[in-house]
């Protein structure tokens, strides 16, 4: 995949939309995209873990996570097991634990913080949903692209 810089891609395709500030970079790819998977959880991490067991093919998971900050939706096992498979990054809408691990990791992570607590595990959420937070509605299959200056959506590939 070609380079990925948001800025760059934001002047070159106007009609991008562009997510609202307040993501952090925590993976160890600070630059990813791909097309979008979506999951809709609360503080209940089963569908992620189920998804990041399958082939990911490059794909970028966007979990609603309906901006909890009490429990994390992403650990490294999870995180390991979704860079093995293929996908390209997760941004979550809510907390991540084992930072430091996650930092080693080839995959790309964004998420509001961090947070040392595991979710529950009920078997709930929602796959491949619209789900809208940032400003933004996230569709499957159309694109998403993040770095360090923010994330972008797309209706269309743009690298």
């Amino acid at each position: 995949m070609a380079d990925i810089i948001t800025p760059d891609l934001c002047d070159e395709f106007p009609e991008v939309e562009v997510v609202e500030p307040g993501f952090n970079n925590y993976g160890g790819h600070k630059a990813f995209g791909g097309e979008i998977v979506t999951v809709k959880c609360f503080e209940d991490n089963s569908v992620v873990k189920e998804q990041v067991g399958l082939p990911g093919n490059g794909k970028v998971m966007v979990v609603d996570g309906g901006a909890s900050k009490r429990h994390a939706l992403l650990g490294d096992m999870l995180a390991e097991k979704a860079a093995s498979n293929g996908w390209a990054g997760l941004i979550i809408y809510g907390c991540v634990r084992d930072v430091d691990e996650i930092g080693q990791t080839a995959l790309g992570v964004q998420a509001l913080g961090t947070h040392p607590r595991k979710s529950e595990k009920r078997g709930l959420g929602d796959l491949n949903v619209p789900v809208t937070f940032g400003g933004v509605t996230f569709t499957p299959g159309d694109y998403v692209y993040a770095d360090n200056n923010g994330i972008i959506v797309s209706k269309k590939s743009l690298v």
